[in-house]
């Protein structure tokens, strides 16, 4: 085939390829946004940047970072559950260590299936601890719902997919780099 012949891709998505350059681009801002959230909420939790953690509940000065959204589920098939790590020295280190490996997963650019799995569990458990679908609490009020379904924590686990299978982590992060890693190379579910 002459280049005459072969079709332009130029600004496009080639076949194989995952995005056009403004796609990856796109993919990047959100991925690093996306890490943004993830960090910041651990800074908040860790400190107390006094906006979801006043400083004295902070975990620094001996708060719990899980026990306020744990203890305050109030319906769901999983209320005694969550009531019963709530605070646990166990579920405070897997919260923080969650929140911080995939807030620095996601703005590196590197092993964006380890951190999209471990986000998208996250943020299932997350949706359980809220229950979207019940239109009322234990007591009888209003749950304040407005979709049964798909809430923000759905939304963030399907982001966390969307960035792993394209590939976000190759534009404006170190994804090309860690995939040319001997120990990703080798175990490539660190990809």
């Amino acid at each position: 085939m002459r280049d005459a012949d072969r079709p332009s891709y130029e600004g496009a998505a080639a076949p194989g390829e995952t995005a056009t350059s403004t796609g990856g681009k796109a993919l990047a801002v959100l991925r690093i946004a996306t890490g943004a959230v993830f960090l910041w909420a651990f800074l908040d939790k860790l400190v107390g940047l006094g906006y979801s953690t006043p400083s004295e509940r902070a975990w620094i000065n001996g708060g719990s970072p899980a026990r306020g959204f744990l203890s305050s589920v109030e319906v769901g098939p999983l209320t005694s559950v969550f009531h019963s790590i709530a605070g646990t020295w166990w579920a405070n280190i897997l919260f923080m260590f969650g929140l911080l490996a995939i807030g620095v997963a996601l703005i590196a650019g590197i092993g964006l299936r380890v951190a999209a799995v471990a986000g998208a569990v996250m943020m299932v458990l997350m949706w359980f601890a809220e229950f979207p679908p019940a239109q009322h609490n234990n007591a009888g009020e209003p749950t304040g719902s407005t979709n049964p379904l798909v809430d923000y924590h759905i939304i963030y686990a399907l982001v966390l997919v969307v960035l792993a299978a394209t590939r976000a982590g190759h534009t404006c992060g170190l994804g090309r780099w860690w995939t040319r890693l001997p120990l990703v190379q080798k175990n490539r579910w660190l990809v």
